[in-house]
C-alpha cells in the first residue's frame, strides 16, 4: 500500500468514527434536543440577553416560548451592532469577533450573523465530519483523501468601526480557521481562496487547480459550474474526467440543484460520481443528506442548535403556533427557527422547509419566507417550481442556468399571470411544449395555483421569456454581488428583480 493510500485509510477511519456519534443521535432525537436546550441557556445566564429574559429560572422549554420572543435580523441587530463593537456577554458569552456576512437574497442588504468559538467547532467542523461521515458510510471503498479537496469560499475584512472584529463568507472564516494539517487535503492555495476579487478568482482558481488530483468539490452549484466550464476550456477538454480522473463527490448546498443536475452529469458522465446535497448557512450547519440519490437531508440535533418551527400558513398571523421538534409533522411546510451556541435566540432564519420523516428527522428545503409567490392565492414555493422544470427541461431537452420569476399582477389592459426570465444553456427543441409542461406540472403539485389557473379565468398561463447567456452574472455585478453568498431570487411576489434585469437586456 502506497503512502497515499495510506494516509486515505486513516483519514476515511477518522471521518467514520463520527457515524457512530451520528446514529446514536437518530435514536434519541428529543432527548438530545433537550440537552442542547438546557446547555445553551445555561451557558447565555450572564449574558445581557440571559440576564434580560432571566435564563437562570427557565427549566422547561414552555417557560422559554413563554418569555423569550420570536426574532429576526432587525430586533437582534442592535445587540450584534454591540458585539461588533467589541462589547463582551452581549448575546453569547465572551467575546466574539467574527461574523459571517449574509446577503439572504440578491436584493437584501448585507446581515452579519455572529460566529462564536462554540458554534465554529461545534456546528460547522462537526456538521462537515459528520458529513463525511455520512458520505464514506454509503461509500465505504472512497478513495477521495488520495486527492484534492475543492472547495470555492469567499473572503473576510475587518470591520470599520473595530478593526478587531472580522466580517466574510462563513467559508472564508471556516478556511481561516481550518488546522494546519486540513490544507493538506485542500486546494487552491490560501491566498487564492481568500481573493475578494471574485472575477479574478475564478481565474485564478481555474488555473491553479487544473493541473490537481482533485477527488472532490463543494460548493454552490452555480459558482461551482463557472470554475469547471473555464477549466474545461483550459484544457480543451470535453467533460470533467479528462482533467480529474479520480473525482467522486460533488458536495453542493445553497441552491436547489435540479436545475443544474444534467449539466453536470454532462460534464461528469461517471455513473459513480456521487453528489450529496448538505444544508449550510451562514447561521449554521443543520443537515446533510445520508441516503444515496435521496432528496432530503438528515438534520443535525446535536450541533448546539435547538429548532423550533412555525407552520408557514400561520406565519406572521396574530395566533401564530410555534412548536418543539416532537410535535412537527411530515408534509407540512414549516418556518425555521433557531437558537444557537452563538447566540442567535429564536431567530427566524428565512427558510422552509418540509419534513419528510420523523424517525429519524429528514428535512427538505422548499423556499424562503421571503421566496414565493401568493399574488393570487396561488403559494407557489419553489420546490414547485424546480420540479416542474426539471419535467419541462427533461420532455424538450433544455438546460437551464438560470432564472427567476415574478407576478404580472391584474389591470385594466393586463392578465394577471407568472412571468418567468429564463437564462438557458440549452434552449428547448420546442418552446409551447415546454410552457405546457411547466404549466401543467405546477398544476399536479399545487392544488391552489390549479385552482386559480382553472380556465383561466384568473391566472392565465405563464409567460417565458428567454434572455441571453450571462444576464444574471452581469446583473449580479452590476449591484455588486458577485460572490457565493449571493443568490438570485428564484421566485418574488414583487416585481423589483425582474424588471432590473429586464433593463439590462
Amino acid at each position: 500500500m502506497t503512502g497515499i493510500h495510506i494516509v486515505n485509510r486513516i483519514a476515511t477511519i477518522y471521518f467514520m468514527a463520527h457515524q457512530k456519534g451520528v446514529e446514536r443521535v437518530m435514536l434519541r432525537p428529543i432527548d438530545c434536543q433537550k440537552k442542547c436546550f438546557d446547555r445553551l441557556l445555561k451557558m447565555a445566564a450572564k449574558t445581557a440577553w440571559g440576564k434580560k429574559y432571566d435564563y437562570r429560572t427557565i427549566k422547561q422549554y414552555d417557560t422559554f416560548k413563554e418569555r423569550v420572543p420570536i426574532n429576526d435580523y432587525n430586533t437582534l441587530y442592535p445587540y450584534i451592532e454591540q458585539m461588533i463593537r467589541g462589547e463582551k456577554d452581549v448575546l453569547w458569552r465572551g467575546k466574539t469577533t467574527w461574523f459571517s456576512k449574509s446577503s439572504g437574497t440578491s436584493g437584501s442588504k448585507s446581515k452579519y450573523i455572529p460566529v462564536s468559538r462554540e458554534s465554529l467547532i461545534q456546528c460547522n467542523y462537526k456538521g462537515g465530519k459528520d458529513t463525511f461521515a455520512l458520505y464514506l458510510n454509503n461509500r465505504p471503498d472512497s478513495k477521495m483523501f488520495t486527492g484534492k479537496y475543492l472547495s470555492l469560499s469567499g473572503s473576510w475584512r475587518s470591520f470599520d468601526i473595530n478593526t478587531n472584529a472580522y466580517c466574510g463568507d462563513v467559508s472564508a472564516i471556516l478556511l481561516n480557521f481550518i488546522p494546519q494539517w486540513g490544507h493538506f487535503f485542500r486546494t487552491p492555495s490560501k491566498d487564492i481562496a481568500l481573493m475578494s476579487n471574485w472575477t479574478e478568482k475564478l481565474e485564478a482558481f481555474a488555473q491553479y487547480t487544473r493541473k490537481q488530483n482533485v477527488t472532490s468539490l463543494a460548493g454552490v452549484p452555480s459558482w461551482t459550474l463557472m470554475i469547471i466550464r473555464r477549466i474545461l476550456e483550459l484544457e480543451k477538454a470535453e467533460n470533467l474526467l479528462s482533467v480529474w480522473p479520480n473525482i467522486e463527490l460533488f458536495m453542493h448546498g445553497g441552491v436547489n440543484f435540479t436545475p443544474y443536475m444534467e449539466q453536470y452529469k454532462k460534464l461528469i458522465p461517471h455513473q459513480k460520481m456521487y453528489y450529496q446535497q448538505v444544508y449550510n448557512a451562514s447561521e449554521g450547519y443543520f443537515a446533510a443528506q445520508d441516503i444515496a440519490d435521496a432528496d432530503d437531508m438528515l438534520l443535525f440535533l446535536d450541533n448546539g442548535v435547538f429548532y423550533e418551527f412555525i407552520p408557514l400558513h400561520e406565519f406572521e398571523t396574530e395566533n401564530q403556533s410555534v412548536l418543539p421538534l416532537e410535535e412537527v409533522k411530515t408534509g407540512v411546510n414549516y418556518v425555521m427557527v433557531i437558537s444557537t451556541n452563538a447566540g442567535l435566540w429564536r431567530y427566524v432564519i428565512g427558510d422552509v422547509v418540509r419534513f419528510t420523516s420523523c424517525n429519524p428527522y429528514r428535512i427538505i428545503v422548499t423556499g424562503r419566507t421571503t421566496h414565493f409567490i401568493n399574488a393570487f392565492g396561488e403559494e407557489l414555493m419553489v420546490d414547485n417550481a424546480e420540479k416542474a422544470l426539471m419535467v419541462a427541461c427533461q420532455k424538450t431537452n433544455a438546460v437551464i442556468a438560470e432564472y427567476t420569476v415574478a407576478p404580472v399582477y391584474l389591470e385594466s389592459d393586463t392578465k394577471a399571470a407568472h412571468e418567468w426570465l429564463i437564462e438557458y444553456k440549452q434552449k428547448p427543441s420546442d418552446m409551447n411544449l415546454f410552457i405546457s409542461t411547466l404549466d401543467s406540472e405546477l398544476m399536479k403539485l399545487n392544488s391552489d395555483y390549479e385552482a386559480k389557473r382553472s380556465n383561466s379565468i384568473l391566472l392565465q398561463s405563464p409567460l417565458v421569456e428567454s434572455v441571453p447567456q450571462g444576464t444574471f452574472l452581469a446583473w449580479l455585478s452590476s449591484r455588486k454581488r458577485l460572490g457565493g453568498q449571493y443568490k438570485i431570487a428564484r421566485l418574488s411576489n414583487n416585481r423589483d428583480v425582474i424588471d432590473e434585469i429586464k433593463q439590462l437586456i
